[in-house]
């Protein structure tokens, strides 16, 4: 048993509404597989609302502060129009992601170095709002130290790259980006900042991340809803929740 506390599980439901999108209507409403997720065992859940509105829309958004019984993680671009979105809609946390028309999703960290003025500002409006704001950032020290000093009490580190290396059997890659993770994590645990983490999650790679330490959150998304295809969104994250759990079992505090 480990000693450290349990991870929590956010789960994305931004291609619950890829597929609705895709044929237009209202079918397969991402708000119904939010509910059907909390009532199984999620601690929280993250939707997407991009600027081009490719999956999740303004009225999701809206839906799900309104039925929601656990917290909702506004994923969002640092623009003036999410601002007003998020200050209409009052989500519990708001994660600040980079965001290009062109990419199919999150490519990498948002680059808080160059957008220190920017961002300074803009992340001191959402926390005086009681909003919870989070960074989505590479697992880099300076990023890490720049995220601490912009004033957002937790940042998320994008294990996509580890996924990736992870998937295509690049073993040696894939044991260096978990260490850059797993250092990450400890800069930012010794700077009082919370630490999720996520982007490209699945089972495996899911328990391995959960031995971190410094680790209170993993938000996962594409696996879980493709999975959910096969065996059902409940059975998914019930073995998500289990794959987790798993590793955190193996999980000890730093000396």
């Amino acid at each position: 048993m480990s000693l450290l506390p349990p991870i929590r599980l956010g789960l994305n439901i931004d291609h619950v509404a890829t597929i609705r999108n895709a044929r237009g209507g209202n079918y397969p409403d991402p708000v119904r597989a939010a509910l059907i997720a909390v009532e199984t065992d999620v601690d929280g859940i993250t939707a997407h609302l991009r600027e081009d509105r490719r999956h999740i829309r303004d009225d999701d958004m809206a839906r799900l502060k309104l039925e929601l019984t656990k917290p909702l993680n506004f994923e969002m671009a640092a623009t003036q129009e999410m601002k007003a979105i998020a200050l209409r809609v009052r989500p519990h946390a708001c994660c600040l992601v980079p965001e290009k028309r062109q990419e199919r999703t999150t490519e990498g960290g948002l680059d808080v170095i160059g957008q220190h003025n920017h961002l300074k500002p803009y992340i001191a409006e959402l926390v005086a709002a009681g909003i919870r704001v989070s960074l989505f950032i590479e697992p880099d020290r300076k990023a890490i130290e720049t995220a601490h000093a912009l004033g957002a009490p937790v940042i998320e580190l994008h294990t996509g790259t580890y996924c990736e290396a992870f998937a295509h059997g690049d073993h040696h890659r894939a044991e260096e980006e978990l260490a850059r993770l797993s250092t990450g994590a400890a800069i930012a645990g010794d700077l009082g900042l919370e630490v999720h983490a996520g982007h490209g999650l699945d089972f495996a790679t899911a328990e391995k991340l959960a031995e971190i330490p410094e680790i209170r959150e993993l938000n996962i998304g594409h696996f879980i809803i493709g999975e959910a295809i096969f065996i059902g969104l409940t059975q998914a994250i019930k073995q998500m929740r289990a794959a987790i759990d798993a590793g955190r079992a193996r999980a000890r505090p730093r000396s």
